[in-house]
């Protein structure tokens, strides 16, 4: 699963999930793309807002673009 089906399964657009981080639409949308990663604290931010593991969430991350 990526980071846009985690959101997307949350119902979060990509400006909602990033209001409830303190980040901005754009942001989101370049981690999705995989053209930026987020820092642990962000990361750890992320992953709280989508109720999972940062584990799970570092998983996502790394390898969304190599599945």
């Amino acid at each position: 699963m990526t980071l846009k089906e985690s959101r997307e399964k949350k119902g979060f657009s990509q400006t909602e999930l990033g209001n409830r981080v303190g980040l901005k639409q754009t942001t989101i949308s370049q981690y999705e793309s995989g053209s930026r990663k987020p820092n642990l604290t962000v990361a750890k931010k992320l992953a709280d807002a989508l109720e999972m593991s940062l584990d799970d969430f570092i998983c996502l991350s790394t390898f969304q673009n190599e599945i």
